[in-house]
């Protein structure tokens, strides 16, 4: 009998182990969503993405050029550029509350648009809708709205 409840409990422990393990390795692949460009150039998918953005009533408060960025550092890096996604009506309802205001670390959304060693372009973007399932109050729900539509906005680029 103690032989086989020892074993039980070194079986349920080793079992938490691993499944910890697999979330911990799991959890970057979940956490973030890259995507092939359909096109070749960098510069077309920059000039489409920005066309959808303004197509689906989004703002783009600013934009981050990470190679000129690391160029007046020395660093010779491939293109990339980090963009700042706002749609104020979901920014408001999170910002409106004190509680969801822990959020705002996350705001405005981000898409990234980079060139890879492969010579193709990329997009990504963090999983929103997956860690707005995590969060309360009016955040899950702002936020799977926001991702969803942003998800829309990709569809311009993403290649299929």
């Amino acid at each position: 009998m103690k032989k086989s409840l020892v074993t039980g409990i070194i079986g349920f422990v080793l079992g938490v182990v691993i499944a910890f393990g697999v979330i911990y390795k799991a959890a970057p692949g979940m956490m973030l969503l890259e995507n092939e460009s359909q096109y070749a150039s960098f510069e077309e998918t920059v000039t489409k993405f920005e066309q959808s953005v303004k197509d689906h009533e989004w703002k783009i408060p600013a934009t981050h050029d990470l190679q000129k960025t690391m160029a007046k550092y020395g660093k010779d890096v491939k293109k990339v550029k980090v963009f700042e996604l706002c749609h104020p009506d979901h920014a408001g309802k999170i910002l409106l509350e004190s509680e969801e205001r822990i959020v705002s670390s996350l705001m405005p959304c981000r898409v990234a648009i980079y060139e890879k060693h492969d010579g193709k372009v990329y997009i990504s973007r963090m999983n929103s809708g997956m860690m707005a399932s995590t969060m309360e109050g009016v955040i899950p729900e702002v936020m799977d709205e926001a991702a969803k539509q942003n998800e829309e906005i990709l569809e311009a680029v993403i290649k299929n």
